[in-house]
């Protein structure tokens, strides 16, 4: 008994032609079988005939799909040579399970050992690999998204055809890398999280990070405080009210132009802790700035210029908080 495919229900972006004829609707019901396209607001077929771009086999368990599949992976920068390579593989069987002769064997091992010496030849290809190594490990240490080692990537390969990477290190200039991509991505961590992890110093990173800006010049856009909210207040177990709260202070605080030329960090810093003054969530203020890493005095100064420029009214006895600013 053949099994249909399920209908798929795909949404019309909105720069997209595809509009309904007779709502002017733009989600549609693809229909695998019979090739017909339904609006899913009044039910009017909008085309008919369309072409099944997916495979002509079926596979209903995810081994067979894995065994039926003739593709292999996608192409990825992860990679030095981007995963478009043939290996020839260890094994001493052939694809039918057959036992491979001891001549066939040697003669195997030979083109196997010539074909890894041709792939690390060049100069470029023994840096991206090495580089790529260093990556995975500073990206997994630091707990950043695979998506976010492709931009990473991007940017180093980029830096090495700009032949950046001569009088730098490679660790350093995989680590400004992997520094850009999290502002790409908009990620939140800081120059000094990724020196932590990487092998080298900050002021190395600082200057392997500024020579990629004016060199390669990738669209990085500025660090904003409402990205490191989130992080920082879940490392300090704070309140959801304690967050909204946070978030309203530093919208304030960015319409007023207070955070232009300031350290996000400390700007979080400083409205966390005014927002669990408010919300009856209060942190001391060694432990935030031990969290954003940053000094105490540096909370304290951004305190003080919220509460004076936001209108923040404080009983000092922490007990009555008032808050003047209109939300």
């Amino acid at each position: 008994m053949k099994v249909a495919r399920p209908m798929n229900i795909r949404a019309q972006d909105e720069n997209e032609s595809v509009v309904c004829t007779n709502c002017g609707g733009r989600k549609f019901i693809e229909d695998y079988q019979r090739g017909e396209q339904t609006c899913t607001s009044c039910g009017i077929v909008v085309s008919q005939y369309k072409i099944d771009t997916g495979p002509e086999w079926r596979a209903f368990t995810a081994e067979e799909r894995e065994a039926r599949g003739r593709t292999g992976l996608p192409m990825t920068l992860t990679i030095s040579d981007k995963g478009l390579t043939t290996m020839i593989s260890w094994s001493d069987r052939d694809a039918s399970g057959r036992s491979i002769s001891g001549s066939q064997r040697a003669a195997l091992y030979r083109m196997r050992k010539w074909q890894i010496r041709a792939m690390s030849h060049g100069t470029i290809h023994r840096n991206i690999s090495q580089a790529m190594v260093e990556m995975d490990r500073l990206t997994s240490q630091l707990g950043i998204p695979r998506e976010t080692r492709e931009p990473a990537a991007f940017i180093y390969r980029k830096a090495v055809q700009k032949r950046l990477v001569r009088g730098s290190t490679i660790d350093g200039m995989v680590a400004a890398s992997v520094y850009l991509a999290c502002r790409i991505c908009k990620i939140p961590r800081q120059l000094d999280e990724i020196a932590s992890e990487a092998k080298v110093g900050r002021k190395t990173l600082g200057f392997c990070v500024r020579k990629i800006l004016q060199f390669v010049t990738p669209k990085v856009p500025l660090l904003s405080p409402l990205d490191f909210v989130t992080k920082l207040s879940s490392e300090l177990h704070m309140k959801p009210k304690t967050v909204q709260r946070t978030v309203s202070i530093l919208r304030n605080a960015i319409d007023r132009g207070l955070t232009t030329g300031k350290d996000p960090s400390g700007i979080v810093a400083a409205a966390l802790y005014v927002a669990g003054i408010l919300e009856n969530d209060r942190k001391t203020q060694r432990e935030i700035a031990t969290t954003a890493k940053v000094t105490e005095v540096t909370v304290r100064n951004r305190y003080k210029d919220l509460v004076k420029a936001l209108d923040i009214v404080i009983d000092k006895s922490y007990d009555i908080p008032i808050y003047n600013v209109t939300e």
